[in-house]
């Protein structure tokens, strides 16, 4: 008897096993899915101790506290001050410049290989004699004539050595990604034509190579040609990312070429979009989405700008270059481009990030690091007063902009199917990303000609998504026969964070006439509020407790949500939509310094800042 349950066990589960191995490759939903289906959150501009203008005002912290820091462990600031994320980041992009890369800290080392070198001595008697000032003037002198001071010496290679172990070191697919990347930081005449360059290789490849800086070249076009040698040669892959057109002087994207001053070509414009997908739209510096001299019926335009003058540079910002500075005129023109030459040279998607050079990834208002370590927290007057703009000898109070009108901002957000570099790199090359301002609000966003309400309920409204329509950064295809172009829009905010006032869709468009249009909708928003006579909603409200730095979200919503159609699109037409998604008022971070340090708000500076959220667009291309 005993056999023969014996043989009967092992029969039953034999055919069990069988049956098993025919339906498991059935059941399962998930089984080669390849949808993303999660946001990240990171940081793609991070400046530590190895870049030059921020290791020379007083950085001691190098890349492995900047990574150690954006997983959520506490460190201690250059200045003493400990410090820790409320939440860690997802990834983070160490970007130090590239011109002189890791500099400071082989100054403080000692490098042997400064020793011989006329300038490496006189900037060691400068450290000597604890005259730390006049080094970083005096190297800066040597930076903004374009001369390398260390030219043959190597060093530039041996920091991009230390730079990429580091970053293979910390880099836990899943958990944390360190994607390797250089700022190339153009700046002719003081105007801003800086650039992230970021890979999606590791070492062994993107460590085979020295950055490429402006010593090299001050021209993006160079830049692009060494990008393409560099995949060429390497079998990797890199893009680059452009940030604050808003300190360029009408040169971020301008009309013609830098060098040659010829006007933009298909073959130009079709370099352009290929090797810079996304442009950086927030960080401390100010916010260039656009303007109120460009949007003046947007009523939300006026927000963190920095657009009194260049980066660096003597010259006022006119308003007459503002179209070549910010992102949503930009966006506009490459319209108008796209149906001149058959390419355009401004299709890019939007992210944030902080351009801290602190080596402290901080975007909170409530733990905000500054832009470098002398306006780390404290009640000293540099904290507000320090200029950002306008730090020349004899330079004109109009361009004169003070650190209390930095902003405490932003982030990247990338939809991405898992927590890699491939997966963060790829979202940014498709461009389905996008900015916020310093929070983690979610948000996502479809785009379709088949869609109806009915969409935004179904379980499976993501797949459907994908399916039926394109995500943001995508083009969508359109026929005289289409539906108007449809958005099913999804918001929400963090689980710590600041009740949504609205969701807004921007639309940009080619009319007839071949002239660049916009126009800003409300599409979704909390409370009982209805639009007025103007067509304008009604403000959210305003809960903010000045003296005490507090907020309440008794107001707005926590997820907001809709099926809109465009009401005016006609067949035939080019545009665009982003979505702009606005949280409730909280305090800005200068509110929290008056609070902990009994320091005194400027006159000027607002109490107030509803944080919020840019989506990359979707193009509407018709067949």
């Amino acid at each position: 008897m005993k056999t023969t349950i014996t043989r009967l066990s092992v029969a039953i589960t034999l055919s069990s096993l069988s049956w098993m191995s025919q339906a498991a490759s059935e059941y399962s939903p998930n089984v080669g899915q390849a949808l993303p289906n999660r946001v990240l959150f990171g940081d793609t501009h991070l400046h530590t101790a190895y870049s030059t203008d921020a290791g020379m005002l007083g950085n001691r912290l190098g890349p492995a506290a900047a990574y150690r820091f954006a997983m959520g462990e506490e460190v201690t600031s250059s200045t003493g001050v400990k410090a820790k994320l409320a939440r860690p980041l997802d990834f983070l992009v160490v970007a130090d410049h590239a011109e002189n890369l890791g500099f400071p800290v082989q100054l403080a080392q000692g490098n042997a290989k400064l020793l011989g070198n006329a300038f490496g001595q006189k900037m060691i008697e400068f450290v000597k004699a604890k005259q730390f000032a006049e080094a970083f003037a005096y190297w800066r002198s040597q930076r903004m004539a374009g001369t390398d001071p260390t030219a043959g010496l190597g060093l530039e290679k041996d920091a991009w050595d230390q730079l990429t172990t580091l970053a293979d070191q910390y880099n836990q697919p899943g958990r944390f990604t360190a994607l390797i990347g250089f700022e190339w930081t153009s700046a002719p005449g003081g105007r801003n034509l800086h650039r992230n360059v970021i890979f999606r290789d590791d070492k062994s490849k993107a460590g085979s190579i020295t950055p490429f800086s402006t010593y090299d070249s001050p021209d993006p076009e160079q830049l692009w040609q060494w990008m393409a040698d560099y995949e060429a040669k390497s079998g990797g892959k890199v893009l680059a990312i452009p940030h604050n057109g808003n300190l360029s002087n009408g040169l971020m994207f301008d009309d013609v070429t830098l060098t040659t001053q010829k006007p933009l070509d298909k073959a130009y414009a079709e370099r352009r979009a290929r090797w810079e997908p996304v442009v950086e739209v927030t960080q401390m510096k100010g916010t260039g989405e656009t303007h109120p001299l460009l949007s003046p019926n947007d009523e939300f335009a006026n927000f963190e700008l920095l657009d009194k003058a260049a980066l660096a540079g003597p010259v006022p910002t006119t308003p007459e270059m503002y179209p070549r500075e910010y992102a949503r005129a930009a966006l506009e023109r490459g319209l108008a481009y796209e149906a001149k030459l058959g390419a355009n040279p401004f299709k890019f998607g939007m992210i944030g990030s902080t351009d801290s050079h602190t080596s402290l990834a901080t975007s909170e208002e409530n733990n905000f690091f500054g832009k470098v370590t002398p306006v780390e927290p404290s009640p000293r007057p540099e904290r507000f007063n320090e200029l950002i703009t306008g730090r020349m000898p004899n330079a004109p109070a109009v361009i004169q902009q003070a650190m209390w009108k930095a902003s405490a901002s932003g982030l990247a957000a990338v939809w991405a199917r898992e927590n890699t570099r491939e997966a963060i790199w790829d979202a940014l090359a498709r461009k389905e990303v996008y900015a916020t301002t310093g929070t983690r609000l979610e948000v996502r966003v479809f785009a379709g000609t088949d869609f109806t309400a009915a969409d935004l309920t179904r379980a499976d409204w993501v797949a459907n998504g994908y399916a039926k329509g394109v995500p943001m950064g995508g083009d969508l295809q359109v026929n005289a026969q289409s539906q108007a172009p449809s958005l099913l829009i999804k918001a929400s905010r963090s689980a710590d964070g600041a009740n949504l006032d609205r969701i807004q869709v921007i639309k940009g468009w080619l009319d007839s006439q071949g002239q660049t249009q916009e126009k800003v909708y409300d599409v979704a928003w909390s409370g009982a509020r209805q639009p007025g006579k103007d067509g304008k909603l009604p403000p959210v409200g305003n809960t903010v407790d000045v003296k005490n730095a507090s907020y309440s979200n008794s107001i707005g919503a926590p997820e907001l949500e809709t099926y809109w159609q465009d009401p005016a699109f006609k067949a035939g037409e080019k545009a665009f939509y982003y979505v702009r998604v606005l949280e409730i008022p909280t305090p800005r971070w200068t509110v929290y310094d008056a609070k902990v340090f009994g320091t005194t708000l400027p006159d000027e500076a607002p109490t107030a800042i509803q944080d919020r959220a840019y989506t990359s667009p979707v193009w509407v291309n018709s067949l």
